[in-house]
């Protein structure tokens, strides 16, 4: 992952920043949010408490700049920063107070660190001379969350908040993004200091913007050209980079098919004539296959996890690799690269292109389409297209898909209906598919799609989450009423925590052990945090109730009584090979 060094509060003497003009005494806690305001915030989501009491009293003045959200639990106030970053590129910003807010941080900042998802976490402590004497709601927050934040600073002097948080800000945002988190002493937000603003725009020791290596763009070239069955993986760092264009460009002119991770997921549009599909576990039968008869890969952004190598001893042994990627530890980790490029994807690709020769490889691609085609027979029709028996999930994706225009923003769950979700939604623009990747958190949806929807209120947000998954953080609905934001709501629901469930059917010899819900009315739980909503049992009722939900100015809550014991396919085994990939 990023490098995570111990970064010095001193400013050094190179050190260039944009600065403020003149200096004015105020306490530290106005300089929190001064500093905020300075980086560009406008929205912060949190919840107060004793130790950051000083910070929201400050931010009672600042009201008219600063928006402040306050959730219902600190884990969906990450969860809302990271659905607010990834959709519209922005830093996500959370508070919370010191002890149990600042430990109810912890799954949204290793969230954000498995999926390089930009935050800024601050934290109140209590005052420097109370820290090591267990006292009230003292947690060591610094020593938890080391290894899940890029970096993080305990300040107890108020003079140096001003210079924390610029570097926070710096971090988060550049080479690869990540979680980053201050915490900040009682004393320190209560003293007084001579405010004077530095905009971080550099570190000593730390360099997230890599030079780019030529030779290895000519290496890398080289290979390409030579190909006869080159294959490009997109991964999350083609949508970070904000390398689209590129990729597509790089894929056109050499006519290279292209499968998505599911993070990279939105960067290719999935009707374009190149894109073959969705890498992974439950992904597509053809791009799986297919990588195992390819002569060169180009990984993209991509950091070879184990949901896309399964077996990674025996994974595209017989091809040659290609790995761009902004973060050298990823570089080797899993799987060897011939050629390892190490640069943003953007500037990777940028100087790629023009060394990459125009080519045809109709036959490669054709190849997809046979299997493609065979995936459409046993698998897809069977469940986009049912004519008797339960709703399944498939086909409620795909109408909401339809009614959407592939257009909306999706935000997922995780379990079955993530993977469901992920197979047949069809994006059609950039960043429009926002999940837990890397953690597969469960709970993340619902927060995730309201801080979406508030980093990109033009948008249609949709979050598809399942029964199991709404219960963990169902709270977030008061969140969403009390704030007013138009987030629509499908909970797929099968009275069971799903995926678990298939494997237990699969390979535990349908030994259903603790996975089987007896559900509360979710509709009659929504409504009373005044969010209306509607129940679907039938198919003849599905495309109205999703229209209905569409149509509706704000938020809404959509429940689909779908098939109970449903499985997602193609599937490939945990740790096996890809090649044992099944279509049922």
């Amino acid at each position: 992952m990023q490098q995570k060094d111990v970064l010095p509060m001193k400013t050094n003497e190179s050190d260039k920043r944009a600065t403020t003009a003149t200096p004015e005494t105020m306490s530290g806690a106005t300089a929190v949010i001064r500093s905020l305001i300075a980086e560009g915030v406008e929205t912060i989501f949190g919840y107060p408490g004793g130790a950051i009491m000083p910070i929201y009293d400050a931010l009672y003045d600042f009201q008219d700049q600063v928006h402040h959200i306050l959730v219902r639990h600190e884990q969906g106030a990450t969860h809302a920063a990271q659905g607010y970053a990834r959709s519209n590129g922005k830093v996500g910003v959370v508070f919370a107070t010191s002890g149990p807010g600042a430990t109810n941080l912890v799954t949204g900042l290793a969230d954000a660190y498995m999926d390089s998802t930009p935050m800024v976490c601050i934290t109140g402590q209590v005052a420097a001379s109370l820290l090591g004497t267990d006292a009230f709601q003292e947690t060591d927050v610094i020593g938890i969350t080391t290894p899940i934040t890029k970096w993080n600073i305990q300040v107890t002097r108020a003079e140096d908040i001003p210079g924390a948080i610029a570097k926070a800000f710096y971090i988060a945002r550049s080479g690869r993004p990540g979680p980053v988190l201050v915490d900040i002493t009682k004393n320190a937000q209560v003293a007084m200091m001579e405010f004077l603003y530095k905009k971080c725009e550099y570190i000593r020791s730390y360099h997230p913007i890599p030079e780019l290596n030529q030779k290895s763009i000519e290496d890398a070239a080289e290979l390409i050209n030579n190909a006869q069955r080159p294959y490009i993986l997109c991964g999350h760092g083609v949508l970070i980079a904000g390398a689209e264009k590129e990729l597509i460009a790089l894929a056109e002119k050499a006519q290279i098919p292209v499968a998505s991770t599911l993070l990279g997921l939105s960067a290719v549009p999935v009707d374009h004539p190149l894109y073959v599909g969705y890498l992974g576990m439950h992904g597509n039968y053809a791009p799986n296959i297919k990588t195992n008869e390819c002569d060169v890969v180009i990984a993209v952004g991509m950091r070879f996890d184990d949901r896309i190598t399964g077996d990674a001893t025996s994974y595209i042994k017989q091809a040659k690799v290609v790995h761009i990627e902004i973060d050298a530890a990823e570089i080797n980790k899993i799987i060897k690269a011939d050629v390892g490029v190490h640069a943003d994807a953007k500037t990777a690709l940028q100087a790629l292109l023009p060394h990459v020769n125009p080519a045809v490889r109709k036959e490669w691609i054709d190849g997809f389409k046979t299997l493609d085609q065979e995936e459409d027979k046993v698998v897809r029709q069977r469940e986009l297209h049912p004519t008797e028996g339960e709703l399944k999930m498939a086909e409620v994706v795909r109408i909401i898909s339809e009614r959407t225009k592939g257009e909306a923003i999706l935000v997922t769950d995780v379990g079955q209906h993530q993977m469901i979700a992920s197979r047949y939604y069809q994006f059609k623009n950039p960043n429009t598919n926002i999940t837990s990747g890397g953690m597969g958190t469960m709970g993340f949806a619902l927060p995730a799609a309201m801080g979406a929807k508030v980093g990109a209120p033009d948008k249609e947000v949709v979050a598809v989450i399942g029964d199991g998954c709404f219960q963990m953080t169902l709270q977030e609905l008061g969140t969403i009423y009390q704030t007013q934001i138009g987030v629509k709501i499908v909970i797929l629901n099968n009275n069971f925590l799903g995926m678990v469930r298939q494997w237990q059917q699969l390979f535990f010899d349908k030994r259903y052990s603790s996975t089987e819900m007896t559900n509360p009315d979710f509709v009659q739980i929504a409504k009373g945090f005044f969010v209306p909503g509607r129940k679907v049992t039938s198919r003849d009722e599905i495309v109205a109730a999703v229209d209905e939900m569409i149509s509706h100015d704000g938020a809404y809550l959509l429940e689909v009584v779908v098939e109970k014991e449903d499985n997602v396919f193609p599937m490939i085994p945990a740790g096996a090979p890809i090649a044992s990939i099944r279509l049922q």
